[in-house]
């Protein structure tokens, strides 16, 4: 049974190794803090799907799946925005170099297709340099609260 407070954190910040089982980790600590945020599940359900993948990038492109390396997460709900950080600590990224995933020639290709849908799935998606040396993507979604029926 979970207990939740009027007024429980709006923010999570993570330290996750480079494994993929940790994006499930992750995705369980958004639906929390979503949950008391009163953020409707279908939102939820999109930006999970964002965080899904920027987590698999940073585990597999940035981190190469190096188990000496993290990936930190800092999730935040505040003035009406749902805004997550997740930093690699890798070689860092140049989004300019992303072929288009939906021109014919990309179509069938196996990757790729993760920052597409980071953009589809949020309102904001930027990329910069991490503090670590890696990438750090930035994700933003206004928000609604849950409709009472």
């Amino acid at each position: 049974m979970m207990l939740y407070f009027a007024r429980m954190a709006r923010e999570a910040r993570l330290q996750l190794l480079s494994a993929y089982e940790n994006i499930e980790l992750a995705q369980r600590v958004l639906g929390e803090l979503c949950g008391s945020a009163e953020i409707d599940d279908e939102t939820t359900y999109w930006v999970g799907m964002a965080l899904r993948e920027a987590l698999a990038n940073a585990i597999k492109h940035g981190n190469k799946l190096s188990s000496e390396k993290r990936v930190l997460v800092h999730m935040l709900v505040v003035d009406g925005q749902l805004q997550i950080e997740v930093e690699d600590e890798g070689d860092g990224f140049d989004p300019s170099c992303l072929q288009d995933p939906t021109s014919p020639g990309n179509l069938l290709r196996s990757s790729g297709r993760g920052v597409f849908y980071m953009h589809q799935f949020m309102d904001e998606v930027n990329f910069c340099a991490g503090e670590l040396g890696g990438t750090r993507v930035e994700l933003r979604k206004q928000i609604g609260a849950r409709r009472e029926s």
